[in-house]
């Protein structure tokens, strides 16, 4: 439930609204991350933390954080060639 939230595009108060908007989100995710990691049995938890201590470092593709960055590189620039085109924001 927490998840479809949080992929929702209907909050509990809508996201326009100035700083009320993401300041709902802000909280409730959070609260229902702690509510959710509550419902874990304690000796599975300890055994998840034991595990991930064990683990050094994290997994890197170089391969992955290139065709990330060329992803968002080509959003920038087709969303900057999309506002000088179609939204006439020079003159």
């Amino acid at each position: 439930m927490l998840a479809t939230y949080a992929l929702s595009p209907i909050g509990i108060i809508p996201d326009f609204i100035a700083v009320f908007g993401y300041l709902d989100d802000l909280v409730i995710l959070p609260v229902g991350v702690l509510r959710a990691g509550r419902l874990i049995p304690p000796p599975l938890m300890s055994q998840f933390w034991t595990q991930a201590a064990r683990q050094h470092g994290h997994p890197q593709s170089e391969a992955g954080v290139i065709a990330i960055t060329a992803i968002w590189s080509a959003g920038a620039l087709l969303s900057g060639w999309f506002a000088l085109k179609y939204l006439n924001w020079v003159g």
